[in-house]
């Protein structure tokens, strides 16, 4: 009975709903004007990727479920039709807010601090002179306008381009339509001087820089494209599609040849979203409704600008250090700080299991590891998984380079690395290439593990070194992405990643593991075992307490766990960057939960889980979100961590920190909206990244 309970829609959250509400604290960044200017719109610019991102996965997942006339109501008893009109309202709302939040406090103190991106219509004589020859000269070569008559058909309209809408009038007095892709080759932002956004010659940084809109510019200039003809009007819209691309894994002999054939897909897939400009008429309106195939409600009534992600360009182009987060340089931590690499960094391994804490601890530690494992005669094999490794990745390198130094090197690349798939697919053809055995991953499995082994030749016999971590082998995003790892060279461990690296390279159907959660063998097991055994402690009179520091809590069986958890009386403290389906302090069910989000200059990435266990605390970390994809549906890895002086650390240095934190941290209520901590006069000021920024490089 207490199952069915527990099971009720009203203790969820819809899991689309609250994944817009971290939207909504992305978006609450770009008003803080405790953050640096640039980074603010850095913020903005996240906001509109993400959004991007929402309607081109989870939108249009839901779109099929309503043209398949599905109506299974989600945990919290929405049908898909229910959640596309829930969702549109609250998208609507954030994108007002973005809007309004660039119009009216970013632009003008933008404005005041030099950095002047105008409306065409704003720009001096002197100034549209130099935009027109800038049109003339780079613009109008790359232009293809598209007409739209009985002998051309309406055009392709790509992902995420911005187009205008052109309306024309012949010679006889006709109307004609053409469309005109705005070309995503050349910056968005149109530099007014030679110096906006860069150095001098002299290499000195200017105070000013002035851009105005690349669709603005060409708008002024269109009439160029028609000649003999009269441009009656022109407006902008924006196209998201659907990028949700579905592999039937089954069917396909060569999955490489299948993705790569799946990401071209994509580029055709159906319209979910259409942004217009509020000026733009109703005539227009409809014909892009009508040859675009979308309903009315996928319309988005916007103001300039259309796709915010572009911001982007404006951070990365504008050299004002003072308006950015000071320089970090990560750490080099104490146990590598004089380890000459290739000689002695298997020793320092061996003596104890080594934690790091990045970005705080720098990424080259396992870069040097890699390299080292390369270059050491002494080293046989080495085993890698690779999800999101970026563009001229230091890791891979290391692994070709074994591999041309003759040593065997295995790697699992993960082709369906969502938005990664090109990048992971160039990657396994050149390690396959260079003679690396290169396997794809399982059959409906994605393979989301970070796990590295290498083994090595010693002289009281073969030994295995292995590298666990919360993230991926990433050098760029291990700068911005807050993850912990381990290397450790623990036997039972390196059995366990051995046969971990059979299961995803052979036919092994190892199900038992000696410390390691593997799912979707055994990790949902064993991590509702240890919560059942804080429930029973509690039951018992005893002090239990639970800390989960995840990216998303969505998996129904483990919102009840945890429910039945605070039934119980255990305590129970959740730390959830993103998605948070389970309602925290409602009467006689989650009375003791507490969910606590930050949002700051690092994306908070690691998974944590803390058991206090009557006292003697096991800490647990891995690549596993509490949501069923994870747990069911990817290979993922959750590790212990045995050392007292990492737990301790890992207790009452981070995860202490992360529940005072009083500055990033945003408390959820139980109707799903997130509250900003009061900061009271007298109260220590914590503020859980910059003090990570500050230690020192000891992670004890």
């Amino acid at each position: 009975m207490q199952e069915m309970i527990l099971l009720q829609p009203e203790l969820f959250i819809n899991r689309e709903l609250s994944l817009l509400e971290f939207q909504r604290r992305i978006l609450e960044e770009t008003q803080d004007e405790n953050n640096p200017l640039l980074e603010r719109v850095k913020f903005l610019s996240i906001f509109g990727s993400n959004m991007d991102e929402f309607f081109m996965v989870r939108v249009s997942g839901i779109r099929k479920q309503v043209e398949a006339h599905i109506t299974e109501v989600s945990p919290d008893g929405l049908t898909p039709r229910e959640q596309l009109a829930a969702i549109r309202k609250r998208a609507m709302e954030l994108y007002h807010e973005a809007q309004q939040c660039w119009r009216h406090k970013l632009l003008p103190k933008l404005e005041k601090a030099g950095i002047h991106v105008l409306n065409y219509n704003r720009l001096s004589r002197s100034q549209k002179e130099k935009a027109d020859a800038y049109f003339r000269e780079v613009i109008y070569p790359v232009l293809t306008p598209l007409a739209l008559d009985p002998g051309h058909p309406f055009p392709h309209i790509s992902n995420l381009s911005v187009n205008l809408a052109i309306v024309i009038r012949d010679p006889k007095d006709n109307e004609k339509f053409a469309r005109l892709k705005v070309p995503s080759t050349l910056p968005r932002f149109v530099p007014i001087k030679h110096s906006s956004g860069g150095a001098r010659k002299d290499g000195t940084i200017p105070h000013h820089h002035y851009f105005v809109w690349l669709e603005q510019v060409i708008s002024a200039n269109v009439s160029l494209l028609f000649p003999g003809m009269e441009v009656l009007e022109a407006h902008p819209f924006r196209v998201i599609r659907d990028a949700d691309t579905e592999i039937q894994e089954i069917e396909a002999d060569d999955l490489l040849e299948t993705m790569q054939q799946s990401i071209r897909r994509r580029k055709f897939g159906t319209v979910v979203q259409i942004a217009i400009h509020e000026s733009m008429p109703i005539p227009i309106r409809n014909l892009l409704v009508e040859n675009l195939e979308i309903r009315r409600s996928d319309v988005f009534i916007q103001k300039i600008p259309l796709g915010l992600a572009d911001l982007m360009q404006v951070y990365d182009g504008v050299e004002r250090y003072e308006l950015k987060y000071a320089p970090y340089n990560a750490r080099i931590i104490e146990p590598f700080r004089n380890v000459e690499v290739g000689e002695d960094i298997f020793t320092t391994i061996r003596q104890e299991n080594i934690l790091l804490h990045h970005p705080y601890d720098s990424f080259n530690s396992v870069i040097d590891f890699l390299n080292a494992s390369a270059r050491d005669p002494q080293v046989l094999a080495i085993k890698q998984t690779l999800y999101r490794v970026g563009h001229n990745s230091p890791v891979v390198e290391a692994l070709l380079e074994a591999s041309e130094r003759g040593k065997q090197v295995a790697v699992l690349v993960e082709l369906k690395a969502r938005f990664d798939e090109e990048s992971n697919i160039g990657w396994a053809r050149k390690l396959e290439q260079a003679g690396v055995h290169v396997v794809y991953g399982l059959v409906g499995l994605k393979t989301h593990s970070k796990i590295g082994m290498v083994v090595r030749q010693e002289t009281d016999g073969i030994r295995r070194y292995v590298h666990l971590a919360t993230g991926n082998y990433n050098s760029v995003t291990s700068n911005i992405y807050e993850d912990i790892g381990i290397f450790t060279c623990d036997e039972a461990i390196g059995a366990d990643a051995t046969d971990l690296f059979n299961f995803l390279t052979g036919y092994s159907t190892q199900q038992d593991y000696r410390k390691l959660f593997v799912a979707p063998l055994n990790l949902r097991q064993r991590l509702s075992t240890l919560i059942q055994r804080e429930i029973d402690h509690a039951k018992h009179g005893d002090k239990a307490h639970l800390i989960f520091k995840v990216n998303a809590i969505v998996d129904p069986e483990m919102i009840q766990l945890l429910y039945a958890a605070s039934q119980a009386g255990v305590r129970v403290d959740l730390l959830v960057r993103g998605i948070c389906c389970l309602r925290p302090g409602m009467k006689g069910v989650s009375e003791n939960i507490r969910v606590v989000s930050i949002v700051g200059r690092y994306l908070e990435h690691s998974r944590i889980f803390y058991f206090f266990n009557k006292g003697k605390d096991e800490i647990y970390l891995g690549s596993a979100d509490l949501m069923t994809r994870n747990l069911n549906h990817r290979v993922e890895v959750v590790f212990p961590i045995e050392s007292s002086r990492h737990v301790r650390y890992l207790r009452d240095h981070v995860l202490d920190l992360y529940l005072r934190d009083n500055i990033r941290a945003r408390i959820m209520h139980t109707d799903g909206n997130y509250q900003r901590e009061n900061l009271e006069d007298g109260n220590e000021r914590v503020d859980i990244q910059e003090w990570l920024m500050s230690r020192p490089g000891k992670n004890n």
